[in-house]
């Protein structure tokens, strides 16, 4: 079984997916720690010298990647991976279950204010304009996100109940 989460920054796609992991007995694999290791160099690193263009060029590569390994696993995607390149049908054409985390646009801005000092995309904006840049953002990116086979919406549950609600699914 390969499960891959998508969904917009802090959906919980890296923290249901460890904790989905344990429930399932699968590895959990972090996109973003997967380029990392592979590139040696932080994501923030990576756009700052490299650009984002071979980012997202490197990610798709990484995504294939670990899409063809034979072993079962979780992987946990980065909020952009879906919409960039043909990611989305790569994941959909593989033997993968594509799960959208579906938060509402005000409870990830929530999370967003709440953790904004690690999110280096939105760490210089006012809490005042993280709605706005959020809105803005999923509704670019919700055509890719839609194209998951399933989706979860996460808004009033814990990252364990919406880890149990997917184990129940995919059962």
């Amino acid at each position: 079984m390969k499960i891959v989460l998508l969904g917009y920054m802090a959906s919980g796609k890296s923290s249901i997916g460890k904790t989905l992991s344990k429930k399932l007995s699968l590895r959990f694999i972090d996109l973003d720690d997967y380029i990392i290791e592979k590139e040696n160099m932080s994501i923030a690193d990576l756009f700052k010298q490299k650009g984002e263009i071979y980012f997202r060029r490197i990610e798709s590569k990484y995504l294939i990647e670990i899409l063809s390994k034979d072993d079962d696993f979780i992987l946990s995607l980065g909020g952009g991976t879906p919409c960039y390149g043909n990611n989305m049908n790569e994941i959909n054409k593989q033997d993968t279950i594509s799960v959208y985390l579906q938060g509402s646009i005000p409870t990830i801005s929530k999370r967003l204010i709440n953790d904004k000092s690690k999110r280096p995309l939105i760490s210089i904006l006012g809490d005042d304009k993280i709605t706005e840049f959020v809105a803005k953002h999923i509704f670019e990116r919700l055509p890719f996100y839609e194209q998951a086979k399933m989706k979860i919406k996460i808004d009033d549950k814990t990252k364990n109940e919406v880890a149990l609600e997917l184990e129940k699914l995919l059962n």
